[in-house]
């Protein structure tokens, strides 16, 4: 719902402390509570973001979220925490983003939903119902099993660590688009970059010579961990359809790569 995984935290951890504060025994119902105390939470820090990104330097990707292999046999939730899922979801409302969330990802009842929300059933279905075709209609409409999806991506990982440059510009989609989020306090494209050769030209230019390519798993998929003598760089993660990438994600704002640093407890389906 975040988009961030350091918020995410903060907001749960301010509901475990307000949950320790309440008389269970008084609660008819501690997971429809539950959903209505972190829903609400969420809408506020939602705003918040808002107004916190308007200001932000450069183009805003998703927090990067390290996630066990296991999500993407879960193919709800990994869709649900994808790159390319999450800004679709960006474009959405804060209202109708928690309404989609709860309904699509979790499957909470309509009256429950108009609970967390304060508002009627009757609304939150016209909301749900909105925001289900505005997702359907931005989300990206991937074509590949997963097994090839996870080719792909070894593909380019492969190409990149050899400098096999054919490799690499027959691995991206003709139209593939590329995103890079520094957030002012390291150097990335300040737009989109749209095409292979303008894609292909950038990431030759800015490629280290030390530059190492390690697997890790975020977002639900596989992606990549850029590491440069030795330290973290950034990381990749990819939308594969047709066989070829076409959204390349490359984040390097520091503030934002906390979840892949280690000692971090994966996302998983339990």
């Amino acid at each position: 719902m975040l988009g961030s995984a350091a918020d995410a935290e903060d907001v749960l951890q301010e509901v475990w402390l307000r949950w320790a504060d309440v008389v269970v025994d008084e609660v008819r119902d501690p997971r429809a509570y539950l959903v209505r105390m972190t829903t609400r939470l969420s809408l506020n820090r939602l705003r918040t973001l808002a107004r916190r990104r308007e200001d932000y330097v450069g183009t805003w990707l998703p927090e990067p979220v390290l996630t066990a292999p296991d999500v993407a046999q879960d193919v709800e939730l990994a869709d649900s925490v994808s790159t390319a899922m999450l800004l679709v979801l960006e474009t959405l409302p804060p209202t109708e983003r928690a309404v989609f969330v709860l309904r699509e990802v979790f499957d909470v009842p309509y009256a429950e939903i108009a609970e967390a929300v304060e508002k009627s059933e009757p609304a939150v279905r016209q909301i749900a119902s909105r925001a289900r075709a505005h997702v359907a209609d931005k989300r990206p409409r991937a074509s590949v099993s997963a097994a090839e999806r996870d080719a792909v991506i070894e593909r380019f990982r492969a190409a990149t660590e050899t400098g096999d440059l054919q490799g690499l510009m027959d691995v991206l989609a003709p139209d593939v688009v590329l995103m890079t989020d520094g957030g002012g306090k390291v150097k990335a494209a300040l737009n989109p970059i749209f095409g292979r050769e303008k894609v292909f030209r950038f990431l030759t230019a800015v490629a280290p010579e030390a530059l190492e390519l390690e697997p890790v798993w975020l977002n639900g998929s596989p992606a990549i961990q850029f590491v440069v003598a030795g330290h973290r760089d950034g990381v990749g993660t990819m939308l594969v359809e047709d066989g070829v990438v076409t959204q390349l994600f490359l984040v390097r704002n520091p503030d934002k790569l906390g979840s892949v640093a280690g000692g971090e407890v994966p996302l998983s389906r339990l």
